[in-house]
């Protein structure tokens, strides 16, 4: 990393932030702008969102959570799933008559979506009141970007280069205040062929160690109890950095920071997931027993298409030993339906395997080609209503095993974090190893560990209660 360079660069965007402040002040009547900011998609665009209104907050703006006031509207956007891109538009499409009422009003479109050239086209052409396009790779030049907008008057369109830098200190303003995340890494180097992420988020780029402790750190001291360590691949994390660092090793090293907090990772790689990992899991307190490890599909055919790298031999072999090492261990995984090319007999193999591994969750979605990949060019001859059958198919048994997994946990104790107002009365409170607890109890407590007994489990859900300290 080029750190002269990007200290330049983050000393520009902040003279550029504090020429903005009288800026905006004025454009806006003499007051402080509101500004609205709005995440689709994974945990990487909330923190993305969450450098966003730092930005916006240094720039004299205050943060509103409703859009028909704000003065700068701003959708961070996903490319994962075309449901996610249908809704954005939807959405952008509803401001064309706030624009009409605010003509002052700067709406942008960033994130995932904007670094694919034919919805920026699509964006430019069909939606003129949106003022402002830019992708994943100019972030940290949100000021620039907002000053060129609002003092041209031209609709600005900036795809950025991947210039492999990471930019260390952008402002940050944290959604939460005793949960949070914590980027380790950016892009990804898998490219698997139904994903569009390296092609929008750029080659994987790793934090030192040091920048990442010390955001730990600062994080701890500020009262956060719930930490999860993010990236496309944290499994790979190292690469490019001077001393080599695995991530078994940077979490561990997190892990032992003093204080009473929590520690999380997603997502795990399969084909870089190490027995290092799992005994670092196993010997330390503070990291949460449970493993986010995405299989996507049981047939090794259809994952050798999928470019995944590992069969579902290799998949099982690390699951078996980290159930060994960690025995309450909470797995959670993704599940693509219908790849193209997939049987009904390949999908059943994803239902074995599914049985086998017996996971607490999954995030399950039909195949939806992502132009520009490989997977979207495939032949793909079965129809979407019989993998909407494969799917409900999936859902049965997942149920299944997750009432059960629910049933076995009555009557055990647990540590969990008070997280937020479920209703009236009830709390929702989160395990370490990652499920949902309902408790009868007061706000007072949200932010707080408390030790749960579980008393009741319908279907999936679970309620508990408080226990006397």
């Amino acid at each position: 990393m080029n750190d002269i360079k990007t200290e330049n660069e983050l000393k520009k965007q902040e003279e550029i932030t504090d020429m903005l402040k009288d800026i905006l002040y004025i454009r806006y009547g003499n007051r402080q702008p509101l500004a609205f900011v709005h995440t689709y998609g994974c945990q990487q665009n909330v923190a993305d969102s969450e450098k966003l209104k730092g930005m916006l907050i240094k720039m004299g703006c205050e943060m509103t959570e409703d859009k028909e006031q704000a003065d700068i509207i701003i959708f961070n956007t996903c490319a994962v799933r075309e449901h996610a891109e249908d809704r954005v538009f939807g959405n952008v499409g509803q401001l064309k008559s706030l624009k009409k009422k605010k003509p002052s009003l700067l709406i942008g479109l960033c994130g995932c979506m904007m670094e694919q050239q034919h919805i920026a086209e699509k964006i430019y052409k069909s939606y003129p009141y949106v003022g402002l396009v830019f992708g994943t790779h100019v972030i940290h030049k949100f000021p620039e970007l907002v000053y060129n907008a609002v003092t041209s008057g031209r609709r600005l369109v900036e795809r950025g280069f991947d210039d492999g830098e990471i930019y260390e200190g952008i402002p940050l303003r944290r959604d939460g205040s005793f949960k949070g995340w914590l980027s380790i890494m950016y892009g990804c180097d898998n490219f698997c062929t139904y994903c569009i992420v390296p092609h929008v988020r750029g080659r994987e780029r790793s934090r030192r160690p040091e920048d990442v402790l010390n955001e730990a750190r600062s994080m701890v001291a500020s009262g956060f109890k719930d930490i999860t360590l993010l990236g496309q691949n944290v499994n790979s994390y190292g690469k490019g950095l001077d001393e080599k660092t695995s991530f078994a090793q940077l979490l561990k090293s997190v892990a032992d920071i003093d204080g009473d907090f929590r520690v999380r990772f997603m997502t795990s790689h399969p084909k870089d997931a190490s027995k290092q990992l799992i005994d670092v899991m196993a010997e330390n307190d503070k990291i949460c027993n449970h493993l986010h490890l995405p299989f996507q599909c049981g047939s090794n055919r259809v994952l050798k298409q999928m470019n995944r790298r590992y069969t579902k031999e290799k998949y099982m072999e690390i699951v078996e030993y980290a159930k060994s090492r960690i025995p309450d261990l909470s797995i959670t995984s993704d599940v693509i339906v219908g790849f193209p090319g997939e049987t009904y007999e390949e999908f059943c193999e994803t239902l074995e395997l599914i049985k086998e591994v017996k996971f607490t969750s999954l995030f399950t979605f039909i195949y939806s080609p992502r132009v520009g990949t490989p997977a979207a060019k495939f032949p793909d001859p079965i129809p979407h209503e019989e993998k909407a059958r494969w799917m409900s198919e999936l859902l049965k048994v997942q149920e299944q095993i997750a009432a059960e997994r629910c049933a076995g946990m009555v009557g055990k104790k647990y540590r969990v974090l008070v997280e937020e107002q479920a209703r009236e009365g009830v709390l929702n409170a989160r395990t370490q190893n990652n499920i949902v607890v309902e408790l009868n109890a007061s706000t007072e407590l949200i932010g707080t560990f408390q030790n749960a007994e579980i008393t009741e489990a319908r279907n999936w859900i679970l309620r508990g209660k408080i226990m006397e300290k």
